[in-house]
């Protein structure tokens, strides 16, 4: 009997293990959108997730593995937003552009895209975190080209939309003149 009960609790302790550590992802994408892969601490991020630092390692290797990690979070949350924003819509690529450029996602770095938010940091990471980054690129090209549809060059036209949207959204953030960022 007493075997049962230490299996049954085993196995509610991993299922803790496992929620604790998407939380402690969850947040770190969400920090690191805010203010960079560097910016938030182990510290912190472990206090956000109502941890101590001392279990971090039961969780991860390194912080470079919570980077990654975080990282991957932020961009399937792009492509999820991606998703939510044209199905369904009339004309996909006006609900794209629109959203993506929206005060909504300006103001809220930490749930918006990750290209945007962490292509700095991207530039200077270790493969997995640049070859996430560049998956996520990728993705937003090719939907890119079925939202312009058929036509001559829309790869390139596709990848100066996202460019622009990217570069734009990135520039609304940083000015402190709240009439250029609108515009």
């Amino acid at each position: 009997m007493t075997r049962v009960i230490y299996t049954s609790c085993m196995g509610h302790s991993q299922k803790d293990k496992e929620k604790n550590h998407a939380q402690i992802v969850e947040i770190a994408a969400q920090k690191m959108r805010e203010s960079g892969t560097e910016g938030p601490g182990v510290a912190e991020i472990m206090k956000a997730a109502g941890l101590t630092h001392g279990g971090f390692y039961k969780h991860f290797d390194s912080r470079d593995d919570l980077v990654a990690e975080a990282v991957e979070a932020a961009v399937a949350q792009s492509r999820e937003g991606f998703a939510e924003v044209v199905e369904g819509a009339d004309d996909p690529l006006a609900a794209f552009v629109d959203w993506y450029l929206s005060p909504a996602h300006r103001d809220q770095p930490g749930t918006g895209c990750a290209v945007v938010a962490l292509g700095a940091d991207a530039a200077r990471a270790d493969e997995r975190v640049r070859a996430t980054y560049t998956g996520q690129v990728e993705r937003y090209v090719a939907q890119m080209e079925e939202l312009l549809g058929d036509g001559e060059d829309v790869r390139r036209r596709a990848i100066a939309a996202v460019s622009e949207m990217v570069g734009a959204l990135l520039i609304a953030r940083a000015v402190d003149d709240e009439d250029l960022s609108a515009e």
